[in-house]
């Protein structure tokens, strides 16, 4: 174990309890992050940024055995309200914020926008680089800008909404070279007070609510929905290990969806212009058989077949490889390429 002023490098350090899939990935140098401040220690520490990798809650990544150069734990933290006007209020967040905690935070608040987005596991900081998203909404729809600093000046840099180019699970800092080259630091977003518009169409939200007896529902009734919604269909990472959606529902152009729409008829889609649609994964993994199935100490979740689980033991090199299979068999039947959304480092 290295010290270097207040920080400590650890060495052979393992990530078994920094990864959602509980991969015991070894880390060849470890440290934690508090204060942006802590990051010129870091950048004499990492050497060159390509040996670095960030984690925050590890909710998004499938680790090798050996992870090589320095692993940085993001811990950075605060919540602020740094400018208000009449119907919408600018909170700056510590990139090392847990995300739920966060939600929970704007929901007592009384502040909307992001309660569609509750219990998605892992920090404020990957929100942007992986353009969050759930029950019809997305991280783009209430980012305002972010602090990021260069790991080879150390100098702060804004980026605003366009200059993240933000898509369908994607920002600029998905691209690898960036990825090693700007630490996010600091989040704005841009939430409402007052009236809100609520988004409740997607999936069983408004059904729940119906449920409920709930006829003028407030963000947090939504976000209570989504919470019920997602721990019904998703495992808990701390007793069967996963990343969520292993894979992103494949957008195609509405000809080949109509074609496809001649051998399964009750195939779902949903709209995403006027030339494509967008098909659950999930559909694609069930048809192929793959939900519940089980390879070794890998499978497919019995209740979601997007959910890759490690059911004890597996190494990321074993999800990874099943997932391959899932994806390929996929191909093979529909002609359709699923794309990762969990990365691997």
């Amino acid at each position: 174990m290295q010290q270097i002023t207040s920080m400590l490098i650890h060495t052979n350090y393992n990530l078994r309890f920094h990864n959602t899939f509980g991969i015991p990935a070894v880390a060849e140098r470890f440290a934690t992050v508090h204060h942006p401040e802590e990051l010129s220690v870091i950048l004499a520490a990492a050497g060159n940024p390509q040996d670095l990798l960030l984690l925050g809650e590890g909710s998004n990544v499938l680790l090798p055995d050996l992870v090589p150069g320095l692993v940085l734990l993001n811990r950075i933290q605060g919540i602020d309200i740094v400018r208000e006007r009449p119907r919408e209020v600018i909170v700056a967040v510590g990139s090392g914020v847990n995300w739920h905690q966060f939600v929970l935070w704007t929901l007592r608040q009384g502040l909307g926008g992001i309660e569609n987005l509750a219990l998605i596991p892992g920090t404020v900081g990957a929100s942007p680089i992986q353009n969050i998203g759930a029950y019809g909404v997305e991280l783009k729809d209430v980012f305002e800008e972010l602090e990021a600093i260069d790991w080879r000046t150390g100098k702060k840099q804004r980026f605003t909404a366009e200059d993240c180019q933000f898509g369908y699970r994607f920002s600029i800092f998905k691209d690898k070279e960036l990825a090693r080259k700007f630490y996010l630091s600091k989040i704005y977003f841009k939430l409402t007070k007052g009236h809100h518009h609520l988004n409740t169409s997607y999936g069983a939200i408004q059904e729940l609510l119906d449920n409920w007896q709930i006829s003028e529902p407030q963000p947090a009734d939504v976000a209570a929905a989504v919470i019920e919604i997602r721990r019904a269909k998703l495992p808990d990472w701390r007793q069967l290990g996963n990343a969520g959606s292993f894979f992103k529902n494949p957008v195609v152009d509405r000809d080949f969806f109509n074609n496809l729409r001649t051998d399964y008829p009750q195939a779902p889609s949903y709209p995403v212009d006027e030339q494509s649609v967008k098909i659950p994964a999930g559909w694609l993994i069930d048809q192929c058989g793959w939900k519940g199935k089980r390879i070794g100490n890998v499978g497919c979740y019995s209740a979601q077949a997007l959910v890759i689980v490690n059911y004890g033991g597996a190494s990321g090199q074993e999800v990874l490889a099943f997932s391959e299979q899932v994806a390929a068999s996929v191909l093979d039947r529909f002609g359709v390429v699923l794309e990762r959304e969990v990365n691997w480092v």
